[in-house]
């Protein structure tokens, strides 16, 4: 039976969030997702443009709804943004490991998001042997996949 993370995966559209002016945009989640046939739209208030398509600069500028979003942004950001996906009307979230909040992820509950935190969303979107393949086989020995 698949996991609460795995399953996540399974919606058709997300939009992955970045701050590139603060860390390096997750182009790994961003062009996995596309590489699987998924709807991805960009989003980053710093800059107009990744991976030649272009960027919203929040949730609420996205041309459609979207099923999902990747939040992969600094730690100071990750309140902020979950907010931003319960107004947008995005049930699914994903916070990259090592960005959750205790706010944040008590924002998300009270607003009743489905959250997945504490692991990495590239392992779940890069196929073949990759390091996150290797992560991947390491969450799954210790039953975190």
């Amino acid at each position: 039976m698949a996991s609460d993370f795995e399953t996540f995966w399974n919606n058709d559209s997300f939009a992955v969030v970045g701050h590139s002016t603060e860390r390096n945009f997750p182009l790994l989640t961003y062009r996995g997702l596309k590489q699987l046939g998924k709807t991805v739209f960009a989003v980053d208030p710093t800059t107009e443009e990744v991976d030649g398509d272009r960027t919203y600069p929040d949730l609420a500028y996205l041309p459609r709804s979207v099923d999902a979003a990747v939040l992969e942004v600094p730690k100071k950001e990750t309140r902020g943004w979950v907010d931003s996906a319960a107004r947008a009307g995005i049930r699914d979230v994903w916070i990259h490991m090592g960005t959750e909040t205790p706010e944040a992820l008590a924002l998300a509950s009270e607003r009743g998001l489905n959250v997945r935190s504490g692991t990495c969303a590239v392992m779940y979107v890069t196929p073949g042997f990759t390091f996150h393949s290797l992560h991947k086989w390491a969450m799954k020995l210790a039953g975190k996949y």
